[in-house]
């Protein structure tokens, strides 16, 4: 898996019809379709924000894209 940029983020999230999401009472991040319950719907730039704050990157192989820490 390698690192993408936000830019290249959104474009594969509105492709596959994810949106930004924050877990419900946490800090917690991570892609939605928005039906989930547990999950609220935020703007990229909160979701940008929250991925700096926790030290997180998106990567992505084949198509699939993973939050995890980022690489220093």
């Amino acid at each position: 898996m390698e690192p993408i940029s936000m830019e290249k983020t959104k474009k594969i999230a509105d492709n596959k019809g994810l949106k930004p999401g924050r877990v419900k009472g946490t800090d917690g991040v991570q892609f939605t379709k928005g039906k989930n319950q547990r999950l609220d719907v935020i703007t990229w730039d909160e979701f940008e924000a929250a991925l700096k704050k926790r030290k997180l990157a998106i990567y992505e192989s084949g198509g699939w894209m993973k939050i995890m820490k980022a690489k220093n």
